[in-house]
């Protein structure tokens, strides 16, 4: 049935005013949330982001799921000059950043303090918890190494790549190996090519008391 124009014109300017209406609420939405951009809300998302992560890893770790966290190549040499370090970027130091950063940034705006100081200040909450957090993990390592485990009983044993092993000794990767029934992760250099994550490898010998030169399998 073909509508009289009168009609049609009429449901054309009312289907119009329906969109132009919903088009005007999403308009109206976006700048009352999005337009209006502050440094409350990046304290907000961080806050709730690093919280997350460091909740989650916290709560896996206490059933037992949480054994393993993801370092980059930034170490800090411990205070005692020795020749381990102090894994200072990771999941766990970036999360817990994070989630002080944005506390003490919230709060801070929320007293109404000058946005420089606040951002000052919430900064410097976030690095001392980040150097605490690995302080913290470098502690427990140590402890645990310094257990009944025994490293040198993994020469010549089969690991795996835990995190790539840069190759002719460029730097440090991450293996894991089984020793005395338990899984245990160590720093891993190689005299061949890299070996990537994931890739099957044999421990030549021990150089320090948490790192292993490993070569690929034959």
């Amino acid at each position: 049935m073909v509508l009289p124009r009168g009609r049609a014109a009429d449901g054309a300017l009312l289907e119009g005013m329906r969109m132009d209406g919903i088009w005007d609420k999403i308009v109206d939405w976006g700048r009352d949330n999005l337009s209006e951009w502050s440094m409350i809300k990046v304290y907000v998302a961080c806050a709730i982001a690093g919280g997350t992560v460091l909740l989650g890893q916290t709560g896996l770790s206490l059933f037992g799921f949480g054994g393993g966290d993801v370092d980059a190549d930034v170490d800090v040499e411990d205070m005692e000059g020795g020749e381990g370090g102090m894994h200072l970027i990771s999941i766990r130091t970036l999360s817990g950043f994070l989630t002080f950063f944005g506390l003490v940034g919230w709060t801070g705006t929320e007293a109404d303090w000058h946005p420089a100081l606040t951002a000052g200040v919430a900064f410097a909450a976030g690095a001392s918890v980040m150097f605490f957090v690995a302080w913290i993990m470098t502690f427990f390592s140590r402890l645990q190494s310094d257990g009944n485990i025994r490293p040198d009983q993994a020469i010549g044993s089969t690991a795996t790549v835990y995190l790539n092993v840069p190759g002719h000794h460029a730097g440090k990767g991450k293996i894991t190996v089984a020793i005395q029934g338990r899984t245990q992760e160590f720093n891993a250099t190689t005299a061949g090519e890299a070996l990537p994550t994931g890739s099957a490898c044999r421990i030549v010998r021990m150089t320090t008391e948490d790192t292993f030169e490993v070569a690929p399998l034959e």
